[in-house]
């Protein structure tokens, strides 16, 4: 450890950071790892950031609207279900509101629950935090642990629905299980419903301990300009508040955000066209090729490999990955489990994009063993 690592504080000096997937510099590749939305956002948007701006861009040297404040009563309006704008928050991105939950409800006195395999980042956030970590493994089946979760020990429990990476929803029914039995804080995360055919908004007027994360970086086409929400019982919202940064999101990010939310029916085209090609891809990976691919309710899916011999394993995935990224085709890993290590999870990209995947993918499987 060198003299200036010493001095920062002992758990933050050890910690590892989020690693994120590629985001080559150049043009050329199929980019299908990082569940972007291949779609551009609504005309709307850019209309919206060039009014923000104004003729001079002046109205930069002053500060954006501290609470977003119109957003949250659109996304309100949004989801109707009788929110208000007093059940919204607003965050630089799902992941800083994530921080925030992380840094109201989580400490080592106060120990966080996650299920394994599921967003990567939760542990790192908790780590910053010096928190501990309950971990709650899924097996093969991926069925959501319920008697688990209300057992655990956990003060607030972050759960991913749909599920990252393996696209595997979790029923309103089940959640309301947990709802039901667990006295902490049930956070789910839903950076994929808008793919799904449920989400748990609707559950948010009889429980009070549940917290609905939502991300405009999947459906909305807007992941470069970071900005998400989550939806709780006012107490909640004013406790996360206390904790949140004075400015935390942008006025060209607010005025962006506002544009795509004020556009639903843009939207919900766009939003049908990923799930009719996610549908065709899994179609084509478990029945065609006859590789072990999990139910997405995502705009990705996580598909197991075979080689030229029907062989799947972590060595297998392991060819195919490096085979396609030598063709250009960047798409997802996660070597470091036993239940992940042998899948490939793919972003549901144009059909043009998927023809080139599916493609250098037949060259790969009848030539190459692992």
């Amino acid at each position: 450890m060198s003299e200036l690592t010493s001095l920062a504080l002992p758990h933050v000096a050890s910690l590892h950071a989020y690693t994120p997937g590629l985001q080559p510099g150049e043009s050329g590749w199929v980019k299908l790892n990082t569940n972007e939305c291949p779609y551009p956002p609504s005309p709307r948007v850019m209309d919206a950031i060039r009014s923000a701006l104004g003729a001079d861009g002046s109205s930069l040297r002053l500060y954006p609207n501290p609470k977003s404040a119109p957003l949250r009563a659109a996304v309100a309006r949004h989801h109707g279900a009788g929110l208000t704008a007093e059940n919204v928050i607003i965050g630089n991105g799902s992941d800083d509101l994530l921080n925030l939950l992380v840094r109201a409800f989580c400490a080592n006195s106060a120990t966080a629950g996650i299920t394994f395999p599921s967003y990567s980042l939760y542990p790192v956030l908790i780590g910053i935090q010096d928190g501990r970590t309950e971990v709650i493994p899924f097996d093969r089946s991926m069925r959501l642990p319920v008697d688990r979760i209300i057992s655990s020990s956990a003060r607030a429990f972050f759960l991913t629905s749909p599920n990252a990476p393996t696209g595997v929803a979790f029923s309103n029914a089940e959640l309301e299980r947990v709802l039901a039995g667990f006295p902490g804080l049930l956070i789910v995360d839903e950076a994929y419903a808008p793919f799904a055919e449920e989400n748990a908004v609707s559950l948010l007027a009889a429980h009070p301990r549940l917290v609905v994360v939502r991300t405009l970086s999947k459906a909305h086409a807007l992941a470069g300009i970071r900005v998400g929400y989550a939806l709780a019982h006012p107490e909640i919202i004013g406790l996360l508040d206390g904790v949140r940064d004075s400015y935390n999101v942008n006025a060209l990010s607010q005025a962006a955000a506002l544009a795509a939310i004020e556009d639903p029916d843009y939207y919900a085209a766009i939003i049908a066209r990923i799930k009719a090609t996610r549908d065709r891809t899994t179609v084509d990976f478990a029945v065609r090729r006859r590789w072990f691919t999990y139910p997405s309710s995502a705009n990705f899916v996580f598909t197991e490999p075979k080689d030229a011999h029907g062989v799947s394993s972590p060595a297998v995935a392991k060819s195919a990955y490096d085979f396609l990224v030598a063709h250009k085709v960047l798409v997802r890993i996660f070597p470091s489990h036993a239940l992940t290590a042998s899948f490939l999870r793919i972003t549901v990209g144009t059909d043009q994009e998927m023809l080139v995947l599916s493609d250098t993918l037949d060259t790969w499987s009848k030539t190459h063993t692992a």
